[in-house]
């Protein structure tokens, strides 16, 4: 069986980086594509062997196996030693493992435009095809305890500062520190905080985060925005306004001529990363002029003789 080189596939080196790899196949895929190449045999071949290439290589755990590979192979090509490397090794290995149960996959017929090669199927499926030529095979899948998931609502101000949530989960009562900078969609594991499964050992819990809309902010990310009330003489002679922040108010000073709509960037007092909490996103301040809807007698005169160049 020929060996392939996955890393010399996508034009990647060995040591290449998710993201060097993801651009390598998003490239490649494009320039290939059946779409674009139609009729074009040799450009249909190509793309399902970089569709084997990033498989393998955007997976951890097969590019792991995969360089545990590479590495076997080229001690054996350095060696010298007489007969034909020892695929029979690489089929079995992991085949039998603890904690793994195997699991039947039929024909692999159009995934990605067509079967998988013999190679990957060998060294990933643990079989290189059935007798007669077709394409069942088989791989070996990993049991592991379902994990559970549960919607959690946080107000503004707790996915800000951070904050806590007390579980009872068969009749265990867990205290959950949800860190600040969690946004809708983001999940917090607790190990081990969902129900047994069938092996009596208790599964993963997911709270999924929602963030319930704040009147005063809009989030982006890790930004931030805001309106402030401007009175017209303050935006027309500059001054300063009271900024709502979720540390509390600041007072922000703004130019004359400030324009409605104008966008003001408080650096450092958006939301905090969740990763890195002592990191903040900013806030953007718009500028809300308001213009007075009744003026008085002395006012509206200083208006017309401004309006007439006075």
């Amino acid at each position: 069986m020929e060996y392939k080189d996955y890393y010399k596939i996508l034009g990647v080196e060995r040591n290449a980086s998710e993201q060097d790899i993801k651009k390598a196949y998003r490239k490649l895929a494009l320039k290939y594509h059946p779409d674009r190449n139609q009729g074009n045999k040799q450009a249909e071949e190509k793309f399902k062997e970089i569709n084997e290439a990033y498989q393998v290589l955007s997976d951890s755990k097969k590019r792991a196996r995969y360089d545990q590979l590479g590495e076997s192979y080229s001690r054996w090509q350095q060696s010298g030693a007489p007969g034909g490397f020892n695929w029979d090794e690489w089929v079995a290995r992991g085949a039998n493992q603890p904690g793994t149960t195997r699991v039947e996959v039929g024909d692999l017929g159009d995934i990605f435009g067509g079967g998988f090669s013999d190679f990957f199927n060998s060294i990933f499926g643990g079989l290189g095809g059935t007798p007669g030529g077709g394409r069942s095979w088989s791989r070996t899948v990993r049991q592991e305890p379902q994990a559970y998931q549960q919607p959690v609502k946080i107000s503004f101000q707790e996915a800000y500062h951070g904050t806590q949530r007390i579980l009872q989960v068969d009749g265990r009562r867990m205290e959950v520190r949800i860190p600040p900078g969690a946004h809708t969609g983001t999940k917090v594991r607790v190990s081990g905080g969902g129900p047994a499964g069938p092996s009596r050992q208790p599964s993963d819990l997911y709270l999924v985060i929602e963030v319930e809309p704040d009147p005063r902010f809009e989030i982006r990310k890790n930004d931030l925005y805001t309106d402030a009330g401007v009175d017209l003489y303050t935006a027309v002679l500059g001054g300063q306004v009271t900024v709502v922040t979720p540390d509390g108010n600041v007072v922000l000073t703004i130019p004359a001529g400030t324009q409605p709509g104008q966008t003001f960037r408080l650096a450092g007092r958006g939301m905090p990363v969740l990763k890195d909490p002592q990191t903040h996103g900013d806030l953007y301040v718009r500028a809300k002029v308001q213009i007075p809807k009744q003026l008085t007698p002395q006012q509206r005169a200083l208006f017309e003789k401004l309006a007439h160049g006075g």
